[in-house]
């Protein structure tokens, strides 16, 4: 994990603008920086993982959901990326893996350091180049230099006159705000639970809608004081894009699925549940109402797909604002009747359920790279067992 978080490579995207607002080279960041540290799921091209977007990026890195969220943001505002737009990945699929976690007790501590990770002054020669804080700037960089919007860009495709510019100065400071508003809810802590991870999902999905909240007043200004050509310009932004993505996908440029259908598969376990949690009647009809929110909650989000007739940044901008308004209100409804299933639980079958989600994930990852049956059960028979004792004593 340290090795795949410290490559040189990534800490080098990390503080490039240049190739972070490729949404391309941000999937392969968080593709490579999810699967870090997760045995047979990593090869080398940040390949596997059921819970992987169907274009290439994870919404969970580690104990972080929605890494390069003020990108997505910006990239369908200005640009509108269509098809392969990033933002309109996430969906049900990042609700089930915040309630089955892949990611095992071990492999959060590691994520954490990584972000927590500060380089003494003695040992800086020995590690020059590493970058520490990999994490946290997944979480939303602040800087004008890597956070600030393309003025450069707009500028010359719109020529402005002394007014606009103003309003463009504006807009630029309200979406330095928004960054900082989005990279504050970055996590400080492992969330070791179902109930913690739908927590910070759901602090990281307000943070966003509070990010639209900055931004949409001073953008709409702006666009107000454009004239029709000069709208038509800044409307006309990332088309080259849009058209190349639209011709690899033979001419379909809107997403049907939105989110809902990743790469793996997000069924419902009720067999595992029942084989390791063995709940009691009481908490059978808990975990039914549990599965019937999830079940809404997909439904709702399957019906908020990405809009066809948002041509404009200001129209983009409110399409996403309702999309995250429909995700929170999709994870508080699953949260609360998460909350009262796993109320329900003993220590012992809280741990045996937070176990699904990474033999699950280490289920695929053999299937992936060839590993035998035999040296799957033993790795993780050491590994959840370290879990199980972990919650025990943390919930004591």
């Amino acid at each position: 994990m340290r090795n795949a978080l410290n490559s040189q490579q990534l800490a080098g995207a990390l503080h490039n603008r240049s190739a972070l607002i490729n949404p391309a080279i941000r999937s392969q960041i968080s593709a490579r920086a999810a699967t870090a540290g997760l045995a047979g799921l990593h090869d080398g091209r940040g390949r596997g993982g059921w819970w992987r977007h169907r274009h290439g990026g994870f919404g969970w890195v580690g104990p972080l959901f929605w890494p390069f969220a003020y990108y997505d943001i910006y990239d369908y505002t200005l640009l509108g990326y269509g098809y392969d737009d990033p933002f309109w990945d996430y969906g049900y699929g990042d609700v089930y893996a915040g309630i089955f976690s892949p990611y095992g007790y071990d492999d959060l501590s590691g994520y954490l350091l990584q972000s927590r990770q500060r380089v003494s002054t003695r040992h800086a020669r020995e590690r020059r180049g590493v970058t520490p804080d990999q994490l946290a700037q997944m979480c939303g960089e602040d800087s004008r230099e890597i956070a600030g919007l393309p003025i450069d860009q707009i500028q010359q495709a719109v020529q402005l006159d002394d007014a606009q510019r103003a309003a463009l100065d504006d807009l630029d400071n309200a979406s330095l705000r928004a960054a900082q508003e989005i990279k504050a809810a970055c996590p400080t802590q492992i969330a070791l639970t179902a109930p913690d991870r739908l927590a910070a999902m759901q602090r990281r999905i307000e943070a966003m809608i509070s990010a639209v909240d900055i931004v949409q007043p001073p953008l709409q200004r702006f666009y107000d004081l454009l004239n029709e050509e000069q709208k038509a310009r800044l409307n006309a932004l990332g088309q080259d894009q849009r058209d190349v993505q639209t011709a690899k996908n033979g001419g379909n440029s809107i997403s049907q699925n939105c989110g809902v259908a990743q790469s793996g598969v997000t069924g419902w376990p009720s067999a595992e549940i029942d084989a390791r949690v063995h709940p009691t009647e009481a908490q059978r009809a808990s975990l039914a109402a549990l599965q019937d929110a999830t079940a809404k909650a997909a439904d709702m989000l399957n019906a908020s797909c990405q809009p066809s007739d948002a041509i404009t940044p200001p129209a983009r901008l409110e399409a996403i604002g309702k999309r995250l308004d429909v995700m929170l209100q999709a994870v508080k409804s699953v949260r609360a009747a998460l909350d009262d299933f796993y109320g329900q639980l003993s220590d012992e079958q809280r741990a045996q359920f937070e176990a699904i989600g990474p033999r699950r994930s280490a289920s695929a990852g053999s299937e992936r790279s060839g590993a035998t049956p035999r040296h799957h059960g033993r790795r993780h028979h050491a590994s959840i067992g370290g879990v199980i004792r972990r919650f025990i004593t943390m919930m004591r």
